[in-house]
């Protein structure tokens, strides 16, 4: 009923119609200032949310340059780290720069040590050659003296020779009718050496009995003597002497079993 009436109204009424008109403007006006200031509202909302988030963004940018500066910092540690190390390693070149230089001297003076050594043992050799030279001497020298000497206490002509016997040998030795004489020539007269001859003269008398002629002499020719070797030459009956004098007296030793 009202709605029909409200209809001739807006038909027949034009004041009512534009009061209506006008009504239902004001209400769609409002409604649609509703829906702005509620976009309004949202739109705070969002800038509010925009500036947290950017709030959140400047923490992070913050955030951010600070990881950077720690890892500068960081990259200057480890460049200088690096530094160090080849800092370590040029030392460690140098000291194997070092080392090889301490190897080549090593080298170079184990070089002069061998030929120091070749040159020792060519001087050795010479030497013991000059020796043997010398004792080949000391042999014909000890000839000589003792032949001189028996010549003069026996009236006895010898021709003294080496003798080797059995692999052994004695540097003196010459004998004639029913006498002779074993001896040995030495540059330095030890006891040991006295020992050796009176052993060695023992070994011909049982071994080769016709090398020991009835009278016999046993003498050692020498350049110096010790003193327990002449102690020794002593008791043992051995003769001692040098080129210019007796240090033992000549003792004529007799054969057993000989006549």
């Amino acid at each position: 009923m009202i709605k029909n009436q409200f209809l001739e109204l807006l038909d027949q009424d034009e004041e009512f119609r534009l009061a209506v008109a006008a009504k239902l403007g004001i209400t769609a006006i409002n409604q649609k200032l509703d829906k702005i200031l509620e976009n309004q509202e949202k739109l705070w909302l969002e800038v509010k949310s925009l500036r947290e988030g950017q709030e959140k963004l400047w923490q992070n940018v913050e955030k951010l340059w600070l990881e950077v500066k720690s890892l500068r910092e960081g990259q200057e540690k480890l460049w200088q780290n690096v530094e160090k190390l080849w800092l370590e390693v040029k030392s460690l070149r140098e000291g194997q720069e070092k080392l090889w230089i301490e190897v080549r001297s090593l080298r170079e003076n184990q070089e002069k040590l061998w030929l120091e050594q070749r040159k020792m043992s060519k001087d050795l050799h010479d030497a013991l050659t000059a020796l043997q030279r010398t004792t080949l001497t000391e042999e014909e020298e000890a000839s000589e003296v003792v032949a001189h000497r028996l010549r003069r206490e026996f009236g006895i002509e010898l021709q003294i020779s080496p003798l080797h016997f059995d692999s052994k040998e004695v540097d003196l030795y010459a004998s004639k009718d029913d006498f002779c004489v074993i001896g040995e020539a030495t540059t330095r007269l030890g006891k040991r050496l006295v020992i050796e001859l009176d052993e060695k003269v023992e070994y011909i008398m049982r071994k080769k009995p016709e090398l020991l002629k009835p009278r016999y002499v046993k003498v050692i020719y020498t350049i110096v003597a010790l003193g327990e070797a002449i102690e020794e030459a002593k008791q043992r009956g051995i003769w001692v002497l040098t080129w210019k004098e007796e240090l033992t007296p000549i003792t004529v030793h007799t054969a057993p079993n000989k006549k």
